[in-house]
C-alpha cells in the first residue's frame, strides 16, 4: 500500500499474499531479521542437516589475509588465530575489511540520508483506536512526502509494527554512521504529516535507532584469486527497494550452487561464473533502489502527481518491475515444487 504524506489517502495498492504464491511460486514475508539470522544459524548448526556442520567463531573480527600460497588463503583475526580455506568469501558488510584487503576500489557513497527503525509493541498499536487499525489487516505500507518517507508493517503475528522512517541525515549520524534516538526524534522527523503518522511513531520506545545510508556505487569487481565478495561488501544498496538481504541472499545461493558443482581444481571458474551471474542482476537492484530515492521523495506539484497517477495501476514503482524481480530464481535447477505443492512443509 502507498499513501500521501498530507492525508494518508491511498495512491497504490497491490495484493501480495496468495498472489505471490500463486504468480511467483514464493510466498511473501515480513520477518524479524533476528529470526532469519536463528533459522540459518539453526540450518547451519544441525548435526543432522545436509553437508558437514558449519563451525561458527564469534568475537573473530577479520584484520588481514595471508595469501603467500594462492590456493590456499588464510583470514587471520585480531587475536591472530590463522584460519585457512581453499576459498574466502567476504560477506563482512557496507565496510568490508575483506574487500579492503582485496585491494577493491572504493566505490562506498554517501546518499544524504538516514534511515530511524523502531520496533513498536504490537500491543500498544492494538489498544489506541487511532492505530488499532494497523493490525486489524496486516499491510505493507509505504508513505510518499517531500524529502522523506515511511515504511512500516507487522512483524512476529503482530507483537511488533517495524517502522524504517527515511529522513535528510544530521552530521551527527553521518560522522557517527549508527546513534541511538527517541520517539520525539521519529515524531518530530515528519511535522504536518497526516495525524495517524504521529499516533504511530509516538509509541515507539528506547530501541529507536538512526543509521547514516551509504550505498555502493555498480561495480562488477567481486573478486581475486580464491577471494570473492558477497552482499553489502559488494553491492550495498539504499533500502529504497527492500532488496538488500533479499540479493545477499541470492548470492549464497548461487556460490553455494557454483561451488558445490566443482573439485578443488574448479574453484576460481566457479567463482568467476558466480560473478557473471549475480554482478548485472545486483547492479540493476542497486540502480533501481537508488532511483527510488527521487521517486519517493518528490515534492507536491506536477511530477508528484504523475507518479500518483501512474501508481493507481500498481505493478512496481521503480526501474525493474516486481515482475522482473520476483519472477524466476537466480539458479540453474531451483526447486520449482516448494509452494505449488499442497504437502510442503
Amino acid at each position: 500500500m502507498r499513501r500521501r504524506w498530507t492525508d494518508g489517502r491511498i495512491v497504490g495498492l497491490t495484493s501480495l499474499g496468495q498472489r505471490c504464491k500463486d504468480e511467483f511460486n514464493a510466498p511473501y514475508w515480513h520477518y524479524h531479521r533476528a529470526d532469519l539470522h536463528r533459522m540459518l544459524l539453526d540450518a547451519c548448526a544441525d548435526p543432522a542437516g545436509p553437508g558437514p556442520v558449519v563451525v561458527v567463531h564469534t568475537s573473530s573480527k577479520v584484520v588481514e589475509m595471508d595469501r603467500t600460497d594462492p590456493v590456499r588463503p588464510v583470514a587471520i583475526t585480531e587475536d591472530g588465530r590463522r584460519h585457512g580455506a581453499d576459498v574466502i568469501i567476504g560477506a563482512d558488510g557496507v565496510r568490508s575489511r575483506v574487500r579492503d584487503l582485496m585491494g577493491a576500489p572504493d566505490t562506498l557513497l554517501f546518499s544524504g540520508e538516514m534511515a530511524y527503525r523502531a520496533l513498536i509493541p504490537g500491543d500498544l498499536i492494538a489498544a489506541d483506536p487511532a492505530t488499532r487499525w494497523l493490525v486489524d489487516r496486516y499491510q505493507s505500507t509505504i508513505w510518499y512526502g517531500p524529502d522523506r518517507h515511511l515504511v512500516h508493517y507487522m512483524i512476529r503475528g503482530g507483537d511488533y509494527l517495524n517502522v524504517v522512517a527515511c529522513v535528510p541525515c544530521t552530521d551527527a549520524v553521518r560522522e557517527n554512521w549508527t546513534l541511538p534516538a527517541t520517539a520525539q526524534d521519529l515524531v518530530e522527523a515528519f511535522p504536518g504529516w497526516d495525524d495517524r503518522v504521529p499516533a504511530m511513531l509516538s509509541k515507539a520506545k528506547e530501541d529507536v535507532l538512526a543509521f547514516a545510508l551509504y550505498y555502493r556505487r555498480r561495480d562488477p569487481v567481486w573478486l581475486d584469486g580464491r577471494v570473492a565478495l558477497l552482499g553489502d561488501a559488494c553491492h550495498a544498496m539504499l533500502p529504497y527497494q527492500a532488496q538488500g538481504a533479499s540479493q545477499a541472499m541470492e548470492d549464497a545461493a548461487v556460490l553455494a550452487e557454483e561451488l558445490g558443482a566443482v573439485t578443488a581444481s574448479g574453484i576460481e571458474g566457479a567463482l568467476r561464473r558466480y560473478v557473471d551471474r549475480r554482478a548485472k542482476h545486483a547492479g540493476m537492484v542497486q540502480d533501481a533502489s537508488l532511483a527510488n530515492k527521487t521517486f519517493y521523495h518528490l515534492a507536491d506539484g506536477p511530477e508528484q502527481r504523475a507518479r500518483d497517477e501512474k501508481l493507481t495501476n500498481f505493478d512496481g514503482e521503480s526501474d525493474v518491475s516486481y515482475d522482473w524481480l520476483w519472477s524466476g530464481t537466480p539458479l540453474n535447477d531451483p526447486d520449482l515444487g516448494a509452494f505449488s505443492y499442497q504437502f510442503a512443509r
